[in-house]
């Protein structure tokens, strides 16, 4: 089939055509496809090489449909336009077919090039083996093709065929050699890419850089700093390759020194310092940095975002994020991550759900680090329907992900669903690992199904790859205890192969209050009072302990113990989310909220109701030597029913009432709870420090079994 060809343009008319099409491609790299189109269309002449240039144009901005309709509406087409399609197609895994029939239908013998661009989408979306087909059929090859051949080896690993294909090569330019190199320093393979790097006949400034990321990445540091120091020309890059070095080494110190000696700071360098101080704990440092920069990018706000997730910044975190949006920057794997993460921790789902809806404009819904993030967001804000949904809908599923349902199901009390869950991963040939079990040793533990916990901890024992540990031997303490089994609970403790630790401990000493037994409960706080000396929790939960025992004098020792001893006893504290703002509530101090006055009104009203329903507070929960009427004062103030009493007042009928407390709930708080449900008719869902507790019709999806 012939195609006409373009008009001869007269000389006068070219340096106009050539400057549209450069403004056509400039416009294209920078995104701008509108300007692109529209210099297009306002080209009174066009050629060829103007086609081509809003093709390629069209390819480089996700937009392939416009970019093939375009090409055949061309008025006639060259090698360059069928080059351009082919390249376009290899820019995706899903039409590297396209591009394949592209190649095979050109009417005019292909080129080098178009050869090359095809290749390049092979080795790009790592079809090497089709890639090394293509490269033996080329008719011929430039040292292009031989580069992109060479980096398909060196990505797959296969570092010997490389350096054969690099032996081959009949001109080794600098960025042969440079990927070589870096190759060699991927695989560890550290001393034969010093010694290429010493015989290249010449070297730039990216060599340079190479061997110097290369020994930063294998721990020579110093060897790194030597090569560094000698270097006839640092860039950017350079100075930031070996500043990442540092801070991937954990030298924080040494980083923050190179950091303040470079020049200029470009915003690479920038934000890999944040992210360093954010390792470091260095919050206000990484904040000055970031406050500092007069450029920023997505990693930017990025890094500045992890940098208060990673250290309990949450509320700051939140706010940067919503800066980040409202400054229309479209954010990235790593900020929808943490953003996730820090939903997560606050139980924030409403937030979560706008995360969600940001992901799925971004397409970052096929992700599957971001859709794990997901999924845990809603287990842990209280939605398991809508966890379970995302799951389902995901593939292919990765252990992270039946993980997270696993555990999920079990911190609801969903036993059963947890178990059928992991019956439901080992059909599908997934492999279980040691997360895997603790959360299916915790579902058994949470529903009372000892039997079903003895047979899966003794099946790992005998049969998995995975060796029980200090988390799994904590799971089966906290399975026989919970039961009343306590006795043979202490018995594990004492014969399991590895060192029992405060979670362990802890596990015995909280069946010791659920069932009563002092005896053992004393041995229990010895033991994590010489782990934990400077915590109260262990004096806490046996004063609670004596109280319901009718030690009545012991219980009074502790407590007085307990209050001329400066211990750390975390202070209970509650939130939810109202209003896109995350209200906290403190045990005991009402006032601190802006609208306490209409928030003590709600609680006086469920006092009356609750006396009227039967309830009758338990002051055992109450630690203080106080009178009883001090002690309901002080009960009826704890940060869960706070919360409780502003969601009542606030959040809309119909809807749950979503509450996060940072430690375990007090059994008096559980029971106030239930009935506070059925009076209302609201349904509660309290994540507290150890699972959820769904309160309805004056019951708890844990069976009062927590």
């Amino acid at each position: 089939m012939r195609f006409p060809s373009v008009r001869f343009l007269p000389s006068s008319a070219a340096p106009a055509v050539v400057a549209a099409n450069a403004r056509i491609a400039w416009m294209a790299r920078a995104g701008n496809m509108e300007g692109a189109r529209a210099t297009f269309e306002a080209m009174p002449l066009r050629t060829t090489a103007s086609y081509n240039a809003l093709i390629a144009g069209y390819f480089r901005n996700h937009l392939p449909e416009a970019a093939l309709g375009l090409f055949r509406r061309m008025p006639s087409r060259d090698l360059g336009s069928y080059n351009a399609l082919i390249s376009g197609f290899s820019l995706r895994r899903h039409t590297l077919p396209d591009a394949a029939a592209a190649l095979a239908s050109i009417p005019l013998p292909p080129s080098v090039v178009s050869f090359t661009s095809l290749l390049r989408g092979y080795v790009r979306h790592g079809f090497l083996a089709d890639a090394i087909r293509l490269f033996h059929q080329m008719p011929e090859r430039n040292h292009v093709s031989y580069t992109v051949m060479l980096g398909g080896f060196i990505d797959a690993g296969r570092l010997d065929e490389a350096r054969k294909l690099f032996d081959e090569m009949p001109d080794k330019d600098v960025v042969a050699r440079t990927a070589m190199l870096s190759g060699y320093c991927q695989a560890g393979r550290i001393a034969e890419a010093r010694l290429l790097f010493d015989d290249m006949p010449k070297r730039n400034v990216v060599s340079w850089t190479a061997m110097i990321s290369g020994y930063s990445q294998n721990g020579k540091l110093n060897l790194a700093r030597k090569l560094f120091e000698v270097m006839p020309d640092r860039s950017e890059v350079s100075w930031t390759a070996m500043l990442v070095g540092y801070i991937q080494a954990g030298h924080i110190e040494d980083a923050e020194q190179l950091f303040n000696a470079m020049p200029e700071h470009p915003v690479a360098a920038c934000n890999a310092m944040m992210v360093g101080f954010g390792q470091r704990g260095m919050v206000d440092a990484a904040k000055a940095v970031f406050e500092r920069m007069q450029e920023k990018d997505d990693g930017t706000w990025s890094a500045m975002i992890k940098a208060y997730e990673q250290n309990e910044f949450l509320i700051e975190a939140l706010s940067t994020f919503r800066d980040m949006s409202w400054r229309g920057i479209r954010p990235n794997y790593p900020s929808v991550i943490s953003i996730l993460t820090v939903c997560s921790a606050l139980a924030i789902l409403n937030y979560g759900r706008e995360v969600h809806a940001a992901m799925l404009r971004c397409s970052f819904d096929m992700d599957i680090f971001t859709v794990s993030a997901l999924i845990t967001m809603y287990i842990k804000c209280g939605n398991l329907d809508k966890a379970n949904r995302v799951f389902n809908m995901f593939e292919p599923k990765d252990v992270v992900m039946w993980n997270s349902m696993i555990t999920g199901y079990a911190q609801h009390g969903l036993g059963e669903e947890a178990l059928g869950i992991f019956n439901d991963m080992t059909i599908a040939g997934m492999a279980p690992d040691g997360i895997t079990y603790i959360g299916v040793l915790t579902a058994c533990s949470y529903t009372g199904k000892v039997k079903v916990g003895r047979e899966i901890f003794n099946s790992m024992c005998k049969n998995s790859a995975i060796r029980p540990g200090a988390e799994h031997y904590s799971c089966m303490v906290d399975l026989l205890g919970r039961a009343g089994h306590v006795d043979e609970a202490l018995d594990l403790i004492k014969n399991m192969p590895v060192e029992a630790d405060a979670i362990i401990w802890g596990a015995l000493m909280g069946a010791c209050r659920m069932h009563k037994n002092a005896e053992i409960a004393e041995l229990a706080a010895k033991k994590l009072l010489e782990l934990e000396p400077e915590s109260a929790g262990p004096y806490v939960l046996l004063s609670h302990i004596y109280t319901s025992t009718g030690r009545w004098e012991d219980a009074s020792k502790m407590r007085k113990f307990i209050s001329s001893r400066n211990l750390n006893k975390s202070t209970g504290c509650s939130w939810i989310e109202y209003d896109k703002r995350v209200h906290l509530f403190t045990s005991g101090d009402i006032l601190a909220h802006p609208e306490h006055a209409i928030i003590l009104k709600m609680l006086e009203k469920l006092d009356g109701l609750l006396m009227e329903s039967g309830y009758s507070a338990d002051g055992s929960f109450v630690l203080h030597d106080i009178d009883e009427e001090q002690k309901l004062h002080s009960l009826r103030y704890h940060s869960e029913r706070q919360a409780v009493a502003y969601g009542l007042l606030k959040v809309p009928e119909g809807m749950p009432i979503r509450v996060m407390k940072n430690l375990r709930v007090c059994g008096d708080c559980h029971a106030a709870m239930k009935l506070i449900a059925k009076i209302t008719s609201r349904e509660i869902i309290l994540r507290d420090a150890n699972r959820f507790h769904h309160f309805k019709d004056g019951f708890c999806s844990c069976r009062d079994y927590w």
